[in-house]
């Protein structure tokens, strides 16, 4: 009898050796800390630069594994900001993001490819004006550390540029001398900080 709890005890504790604990790193924006932004050529010669003043998401950060990182980020339509109050209503109105119908603007990661030091090229699928679309960022991982408050943060830089006619952005209106209002590409330029929440732990 002795001998068969022996061997018993045995075998649970190599299926407990067996176990491994995958940690799941959740991180949550900090909109305070962090800014969407982007840029379109107006007029063909100058700069209109602009953001959205209220976004939010998760993220989920593997730095022994980075294919395993994800993002899952959404920006409010009607929160963007140009400096100009007739040019935002114009671009909430149907011409352009048709906030009313289209609320969110989002983002969530299918591929996460290291490039070569701290940046990655980030896939994912845009969603837009009512259209979904795949889109490439390239990403900079700043890193983590604990702010003056004791939070452990993670800081993550990103850029891309995207053609707005592909989400059925088309408004446009022809410029006497030639060209064009407001141009087809728009950059985006991304500052994001994110929070550590608690980690959840599963066995596999």
């Amino acid at each position: 009898m002795l001998h068969l709890l022996r061997l018993v005890e045995l075998l649970t504790n190599n299926e407990d050796a067996n176990q491994t604990e995958d940690i799941f790193m959740a991180w949550e924006i900090d909109p305070t800390h962090s800014e969407v932004m982007f840029s379109v050529r107006h007029a063909m010669i100058t700069t209109v630069r602009g953001n959205f003043r209220v976004i939010g998401g998760h993220l989920h950060i593997d730095e022994q594994n980075p294919a395993n990182s994800s993002v899952d980020a959404q920006a409010q339509a009607d929160s963007i900001d140009t400096r100009d109050e007739k040019r935002n209503g114009h671009l909430k109105s149907p011409d352009f993001f048709d906030v009313a119908q289209y609320p969110m603007i989002t983002f969530k990661s299918t591929k996460v490819e290291p490039v070569g030091g701290n940046e990655y090229n980030v896939i994912g699928d845009l969603t837009m004006h009512g259209v979904t679309k795949p889109v490439t960022f390239n990403a900079e991982y700043a890193g983590q550390g604990k702010d003056a408050f004791g939070a452990q943060r993670a800081g993550i830089s990103v850029h891309g540029k995207i053609n707005r006619e592909d989400w059925g952005l088309t408004w446009n209106a022809p410029l006497e001398a030639g060209g064009v209002l407001v141009s087809k590409d728009v950059n985006i330029e991304i500052d994001l900080s994110a929070v550590n929440q608690p980690a959840t732990t599963t066995a596999s």
